[in-house]
C-alpha cells in the first residue's frame, strides 16, 4: 500500500464544559485532546492499518508527549516529528454556544508547530511517501506551503498521488499569499475533498456544478464533496455518487471531515470502489461526532462495517 504523507499542526483541545460564547471568567474545563487536522487524518488512516507519517513539530511537554504516545499506538510514522526544546506544544481552546458553534482560541504561530523543520528524516518521507494529502490548515505560512508543494512535485514526479482538504473560510482566502497556495496546491491535486461551500471558495463558479466541471477540466481526477448532515457526493469522470448522513446523536463535530477525508482517501488509494469507499467514508465521520474528543472517534475498518450494520440514514 502507499504511504501517505502529511504535513501540519500536532495540537492538544482543551474544552469548555458548558455552552456559552468567550473564556472571559473561570470555567470547568475537559481536556486536553490530541488534536490538529493533520494528526487526526493521520491516526484515522493508521487505524484503517494505511501506512501514514506526519511531518509536524511539539514541545517537550506533557502535551507533546501525550499526542506522540497516542499517535505511535494507532500506527503513525512520528519520525518527521521533532520535539522542540524552545516552544511548547500547541493549543486550542474551543467553547460551544446554544446553537453549537464553536470559538476558538488558538496557540499555533508561537507554538512548536509554528516553525518548519526540514530534517534527515523528513527528507527520507519526502523521498520514499507515495501520496501527499494536503491539509489548508497547514498553508498559513510561507515555509509550509513550499515544503508541501516541494512534497506534492517529489512524489507526483515519480507516480504518486496528492489529495488536499481545503479545511477554509472566506475570511482566511483574505490572509497574504493564502488565496495563491491554495491555487498552486490545487494545480497538483488529485483527489479534491472540499466541504461545503469550500468547493466554490477555492475553486471558483457561481454553482458547485461549475466548480466542478471546472475542476475535472482542470486535471483533478476526483472530487468528494462532503456536505455535513446532507451527506456527501462523489465525483469522478463520468461517475457520481451520492451517500446521505446518517442518523447519529452529535457529541462532538471536531474532527469528522479529516475522519471522513482519511477513511476515503485510503479506501481510494487501495483501489476500493467509490461508492463502497464513500458509504464508508461517510460513517467514519459519523462515527467520529459520537465520543468527545476530536482524535477520539477514529476507527478501525471492523468497527466501520459494524457501523454501517446497524446504521439508518439520518430523514
Amino acid at each position: 500500500m502507499k504511504k501517505i504523507l502529511v504535513i501540519g499542526e500536532i495540537l492538544v483541545e482543551v474544552m469548555a464544559d458548558t455552552p456559552g460564547t468567550g473564556f472571559l471568567q473561570p470555567q470547568p474545563l475537559t481536556g486536553p485532546f490530541p488534536s490538529g487536522a493533520p494528526a487526526i487524518f493521520a491516526d484515522q488512516a493508521a487505524k484503517l492499518g494505511q501506512p501514514v507519517a506526519i511531518v509536524s513539530a511539539v514541545g517537550d511537554d506533557d502535551f507533546g508527549r501525550m499526542n506522540l504516545t497516542r499517535l505511535q499506538q494507532d500506527g503513525v510514522d512520528v519520525s518527521g516529528v521533532v520535539v522542540d526544546a524552545e516552544r511548547p506544544t500547541g493549543t486550542a481552546f474551543v467553547r460551544y454556544d446554544a446553537a453549537g458553534a464553536r470559538q476558538f482560541i488558538f496557540n499555533l504561530r508561537h507554538s512548536a508547530c509554528g516553525r518548519v523543520h526540514v530534517t534527515e528524516a523528513v527528507d527520507r518521507l519526502l523521498n520514499s511517501a507515495g501520496h501527499l494529502h494536503v491539509m489548508g490548515s497547514s498553508l498559513s505560512d510561507p515555509a509550509s506551503v513550499q515544503l508541501n508543494l516541494r512534497a506534492a512535485d517529489a512524489i507526483r514526479a515519480r507516480g504518486g498521488t496528492v489529495s488536499f482538504d481545503p479545511n477554509v473560510r472566506a475570511e482566511m482566502l483574505r490572509a497574504p499569499g493564502m488565496t495563491q497556495a491554495m491555487h498552486d496546491v490545487l494545480a497538483r491535486t488529485d483527489l479534491f475533498l472540499p466541504s461545503g461551500e469550500e468547493l466554490t471558495l477555492v475553486a471558483g463558479g457561481s454553482t458547485p456544478e461549475d466548480a466542478i466541471d471546472g475542476l475535472i477540466a482542470r486535471g483533478v481526477g476526483a472530487v468528494v464533496h462532503k456536505n455535513g448532515a446532507a451527506g456527501a457526493t462523489y465525483i469522478g469522470g463520468s461517475s457520481r455518487h451520492q451517500r446521505p448522513a446518517f442518523a447519529v446523536q452529535e457529541v462532538d463535530p471536531t474532527g469528522a471531515g479529516d475522519c471522513f477525508s482519511a477513511t476515503f482517501t485510503a479506501l481510494w488509494l487501495r483501489g476500493v470502489p467509490a461508492p463502497e469507499a464513500l458509504e464508508l467514508a461517510v460513517a467514519s465521520g459519523a462515527m467520529a461526532v459520537l465520543r468527545r474528543g476530536p482524535m477520539e472517534g477514529t476507527a478501525t475498518l471492523d468497527e466501520l462495517q459494524a457501523f454501517l450494520r446497524t446504521a439508518r440514514p439520518s430523514a
